[in-house]
């Protein structure tokens, strides 16, 4: 199983940070590619370049300010496990979006999706 991790540090309270990234449905407005993000129960489908993705909620830790997923369908992996997880660094935020996937091919495209989506993220809290 391929490894990778993502981090970006944002100019923001780890709680505001946490109040974008804790909220599973609102992927859909900071992600880009996105087109739609539909929640229904523990799933999230997204619509993303001619893709109809299913993701499934695994975890959710608003103490740890940690949120857990897997791609169930739409993407051609054995094994999906991300976690993007908030820490507090005084009044800014330290964000990490880890990653384990199988096939291990895909890891590397993987992490730099994360790691274009989390300037996306910046951008948008900055915006």
């Amino acid at each position: 199983m391929g490894k990778a991790s993502a981090e970006i540090d944002i100019e923001k309270p780890a709680d505001a940070v946490w109040s974008v990234v804790g909220d599973f449905g609102g992927i859909g407005g900071w992600m880009p590619g996105i087109e739609s993000c539909v929640v229904d129960g523990d799933d999230r489908i997204l619509k993303m370049m001619g893709m109809e993705i299913t993701e499934r909620l695994i975890s959710r830790d608003d103490g740890d300010r940690s949120i857990a997923y897997g791609i169930v369908s739409g993407v051609p992996v054995g094994s999906h496990k991300a976690t993007i997880t908030v820490t507090a660094e005084g009044e800014t935020s330290h964000v990490t979006w880890d990653v384990e996937v199988e096939p291990d091919d895909m890891t590397e495209m993987m992490q730099g999706i994360y790691q274009q989506s989390l300037q996306a993220l910046k951008d948008h809290l900055s915006g």
